[in-house]
């Protein structure tokens, strides 16, 4: 795939995209090494609420990366109860898990499960990117710690906020006028209220906000609280009490029992997201020797549940095309796979935009309510009201 007789390719960035990348290279007989920030897996503790993997994308990244088993055991099927409410608590729509072909798996275990499959010594953890610059035909990459590695191909799979899309775009993230506060607790110590939510995923969405709610394996419930705010608005997440009751001001008049789910998240869960996006569509001018995989590459809203099946995609494509190249014509996959990736990923992105603007919209709970219908009964499932 290179001219030089050990193609060195450079990961940076240990998300889900990353890790496919990681492991389907490693599944085709190709070197790479990771490089991410966190010092160990472990250190990411707050990485929580889970994902379902979608026929397609995520689930046929798996498969590519040859953990599909593995993900099976690990995901539950109950997890795909749905329930969509407005402001009153009162459910609009309700949907108990069927075979609708979505599993879920939580975050830290699908991180955990692509470490696991990676080669042994091929991750290397504490590695802070800080640049990358031209050496003849390679690139010499720099790390906060003094290290540097010398790469004939550089993966950005560093997130939103990414330090190698710099390097082919100039593009910058978009604040939309809305934050995430992010919040958790343990169920077994709210029975009543956790009662309340299914086994699956809770949605309450009025006033142009949102909560959503969802269990994972570990028993624990996590919070996704969603409202209009300037970019320059800040919780004081090291402060409990202080960032609830901030956070609680955005939900006023809403259902006792709603509020409770921020009133009970413990100290120590609470992180704010700033809801951030890249321009819809967004592309670059192929370089040799530099892509970008998932958030570095086309950083999206939440409101597609596509995020992390784009990036398994990515991973799983550009690891194709890498072990199917020729030798000395690896260049030309990789700016195949970027026209591919860019058209499949700006299409769930201009899907996600739309569903952003319908939920956080007038009438959102109705119209997400009748999304969520509409695709049910595609499936041939008939949801139910109560």
């Amino acid at each position: 795939m290179s001219n030089t007789a050990s193609p060195r390719i450079a990961i940076i960035g240990g998300g889900p995209g990353g890790l496919v990348l990681l492991n389907v290279l490693a599944r085709r007989g190709i070197a790479a090494t990771l490089y991410e920030r966190d010092e160990s897996p472990a250190a990411r503790g707050q990485v929580g609420s889970c994902l379902d993997l979608h026929k397609g994308s995520g689930q046929d990244a798996i498969k590519g990366a040859g953990l599909y088993d593995e993900w099976l055991k690990a995901s539950r099927a109950e997890g795909e109860e749905r329930i969509v409410t407005d402001k009153t608590g009162v459910a609009i729509i309700h949907h108990r898990p069927a075979a609708t072909g979505k599993p879920e798996i939580d975050r830290k275990i699908l991180r955990q499960l692509l470490v696991d499959g990676a080669p042994t010594g091929s991750i290397k953890w504490g590695h802070t990117f800080v640049s990358a610059a031209p050496v003849g035909d390679a690139w010499e990459v720099s790390f906060a710690d003094g290290s540097k590695v010398t790469a004939d191909l550089v993966v950005g799979a560093d997130g939103g906020r990414s330090r190698v899309r710099p390097l082919v775009s100039d593009a910058q993230i978009v604040h939309t006028g809305w934050t995430t506060v992010e919040l958790a607790f343990d169920s077994r110590a709210q029975p009543d209220l956790a009662a309340r939510l299914g086994s699956g995923t809770f949605f309450a969405i009025d006033e142009h906000k949102r909560i959503v709610a969802q269990f994972t394996g570990d028993a624990r419930i996590h919070i996704g609280a969603t409202f209009p705010a300037p970019e320059s608005f800040v919780v004081p997440v090291d402060n409990a009490a202080a960032a609830k009751s901030l956070v609680l001001a955005q939900f006023e008049g809403w259902a006792p029992w709603l509020r409770d789910l921020i009133a009970c998240a413990e100290d120590g869960t609470i992180h704010q997201r700033p809801l951030t996006i890249l321009p819809v569509g967004h592309t670059w001018p192929h370089k040799k020797g530099v892509t970008l995989i998932g958030d570095a590459a086309n950083l999206m809203s939440t409101f597609a549940a596509a995020g992390a099946n784009i990036a398994m995609l990515a991973g799983l494509e550009l690891g194709q095309a890498l072990a199917t190249a020729s030798p000395g014509r690896w260049d030309e996959h990789v700016a195949q796979f970027e026209v591919k990736m860019c058209r499949i990923a700006g299409e769930a992105a201009a899907q996600s935009d739309k569903n952003m603007k319908e939920v956080l919209g007038d009438g959102g709970a109705q119209m997400f309510a009748a999304r969520v219908k509409r695709n049910l009964l595609k499936l041939g499932i008939e949801p139910y009201v109560g």
